[in-house]
This record gives structure tokens, C-alpha cells and sequence, in this order.
């Protein structure tokens, strides 16, 4: 389905439905809907336990459009394309699963749609900002010219990028928005406390659980894995139907 943002949105609906809110599921940076959710059979094991399951491709990510500008994939651009995509669902109320990028924004669903969050799993978040340290320049260079960065990180980051061939362009821009929105967790301002899970090998959720620990009845969950291994695994999705569960 496309959404009016433009956005590639995959929506499943059970059998039967367990009457509760329809569960919004937003992916990491560089992957998909289909990849993140469809791939690790939490889709299906979702819509198999009553839900409807919404997960768009974010904008310049899977079958979405490339953004124009760096504006569009700033933090509040994403979240508000994901709000339209609640909105055009006709969810009034709903909970989210985000992992990595997907939790990022996720963390701002709350305040951005107020009184309608439930539940919310944020997988694989990081307490800071992973773009923070990328040479810009250098990874415009890299993408555009085949420029190779001195940096060894901004160098990791654009063969991340480049990776994805024509989608290139859009994804370095979705890095310079992330860049300038960076993450800097306040207060959680939904009314359900969120649950924190993460992969128990991923080092780019160290220092997170502390960020957990200052969110008022929010729980810690470790599973097994790395950052792409913990998404993949058995453990997270158990996680996520017992969270959705309730």
C-alpha cells in the first residue's frame, strides 16, 4: 500500500482479531519492513496472535521514496510520516515495536502523538547518537565520487551506504538528518512505560540500561546476540508478543 507521505506501508490482518490496537512496526537504518519484520516471522506471529501488524518502509529505505532534502529524514520528519501512517490505518489508539533507528523513533511517538501510544518495545536502542562522529563531507564524497574517507568510521559508514547502489544517495541523507536530530533521551511521555530490549553481545546498546533505569516502571530485557542477531532471534520476538500480550 502507499501511504499519501508517499511511504511503502505493508499491513497485515488476522484471521481474527484480538480486539486490541494495531501494532506499528518501524525497522533499523539501511533495512526495511520486509527484512526487519516479515523476514524474522514477527509479522506473522503477531497477526497469528489477533493484531494488526502496520510496518512501513521508512523514507529512503526499502520501496520509499529517496528524500529530496536532509530536512525529510530528520527525527521529526520520520516520526511524523509514521503518525500519517497511523492516522491513514484509522488507528485512534496503537503500539510499537521499533528496533534500532526504529526505537529512536519510537521514543518520540509519545509526545508526538499524544494519549494514543500503548505498549511499546524499543529493541537495539543506543543511548547516543551513531552518526554523531560521521565526516559529512566525506561521505557525500564517498557516495557522489568513489572518494575513499581518511576517517575509518565515516569509511565504514559509506560502504554501509554505498552498499545499497542507487538507494545511495537517499540513505547518506537519511544520515546527515539522523546527524542533526541526534538522540538525547528525556523523559518517557507515554503513560505505559516502555520495555528495553537488547541483544546481550550488542555493543551498541551499552550504556542504554542506565537510560532504562531512569524511565519509571520501564523493565530491561537481555536476549541473546549482536545487534542484527538479537532482531533475528527467537527470544526478541517471544519478547515482543508477551510485551504486546500484556
Amino acid at each position: 500500500m502507499q501511504s499519501r507521505t508517499g511511504l511503502t506501508v505493508r499491513t497485515f490482518a488476522p484471521a481474527q482479531t484480538a480486539g486490541q490496537p494495531p501494532v506499528l512496526l518501524v525497522h533499523g537504518f539501511g533495512s526495511d519492513g520486509g527484512r526487519d519484520w516479515v523476514d524474522t516471522g514477527i509479522a506473522r506471529a503477531l497477526t497469528a496472535a489477533g493484531r494488526v501488524v502496520i510496518a512501513p518502509d521508512l523514507r529512503g529505505h526499502g520501496d520509499s521514496p529517496a528524500p529530496a532534502t536532509v530536512a525529510e529524514v530528520a527525527v521529526p520528519a520520520l516520526v511524523a510520516d509514521l503518525v500519517t501512517v497511523v492516522n491513514e490505518a484509522g488507528a485512534e489508539a496503537f503500539d510499537v515495536v521499533g528496533y534500532s533507528l526504529g526505537a529512536r523513533l519510537a521514543w518520540e511517538l509519545p509526545a508526538a502523538a499524544p494519549g494514543r501510544l500503548g505498549r511499546a518495545v524499543l529493541g537495539g536502542l543506543s543511548p547516543v547518537e551513531p552518526f554523531a562522529a560521521v565526516d559529512v563531507l566525506a561521505l557525500r564524497r564517498a557516495v557522489a565520487d568513489g572518494v575513499e574517507p581518511a576517517d575509518p568510521f565515516t569509511a565504514m559508514i559509506a560502504g554501509m551506504v554505498r552498499a545499497h547502489g542507487p538507494r545511495a544517495t537517499g540513505l547518506a541523507r537519511c544520515v546527515e538528518g539522523l546527524r542533526a536530530t541526534p538522540f538525547a533521551p528525556r523523559s518517557w511521555a507515554g503513560g505505559t512505560p516502555p520495555v528495553f530490549v537488547a541483544g546481550a553481545d550488542d555493543v551498541m546498546t551499552r550504556g542504554m540500561e542506565q537510560v532504562a533505569q531512569s524511565v519509571d516502571g520501564a523493565r530491561w530485557v537481555s536476549v541473546p546476540g549482536d545487534h542484527q542477531g538479537a532482531l533475528t532471534g527467537d527470544a526478541f520476538r517471544r519478547t515482543v508478543l508477551e510485551v504486546l500480550a500484556g
